[in-house]
């Protein structure tokens, strides 16, 4: 036998599959196939639309969850979306990323767990509604429900700086 030198197990160190986090643990409590119903604001003044599809949450290597969804626009337009999700020991945060079909920005997400442990606020930002170009903070907020139900609901700042939350979807597992 040999004895590694430094730089090798240094290597080796690196290459070490990294140990899930009670966070991980956290994750893996949406992991399952999922129905939705949701509601989400287009404007000032506006009725709420409302929208049904599925989700199917799993995970990728203990560290990161992956939400593959479907459903349909408003206006009936199908739309496919994928959210990833981890946690990062050495930024001690969650992080991850969120695309849809149905729009060209990526998302990308860094956010933290209430004292409680039950609600995930990841802040991120991205187009403004104002059509201007300019870009925004918003906030995706998960929080655990029970073992079955889920909500996700996203907001961002309005008149005045207060969070105005404009979309609200319910996660049910499917039976």
């Amino acid at each position: 036998m040999t004895e590694t030198t430094t730089g090798e197990q240094a290597a080796n160190d690196t290459c070490a599959m990294p140990t899930p986090q009670k966070e991980h643990d956290w994750l893996h409590r949406l992991i399952g196939d999922w129905n939705f119903e949701g509601e989400c604001i287009m404007g000032p003044g506006e009725p709420p639309m409302k929208s049904i599809g599925e989700t199917s949450v799993q995970s990728l290597g203990g560290l990161w969850i992956l939400c593959d969804g479907s459903g349909d626009a408003p206006d009936g337009t199908p739309v496919n979306s994928l959210i990833t999700l981890g946690y990062d020991p050495q930024k001690q945060r969650f992080v991850g990323s969120f695309v849809a079909s149905c729009m060209t920005h990526l998302w990308i997400y860094d956010g933290s767990l209430d004292a409680a442990g039950k609600v995930l606020t990841l802040d991120t930002e991205g187009p403004s509604f104002s059509g201007d170009g300019s870009l925004v903070p918003y906030q995706d907020i998960i929080e655990i429900e029970s073992d079955d139900h889920w909500t996700l609901k996203s907001r961002m700042p309005g008149e005045g700086g207060a969070w105005f939350e404009f979309m609200t979807a319910h996660y049910r597992r499917k039976k």
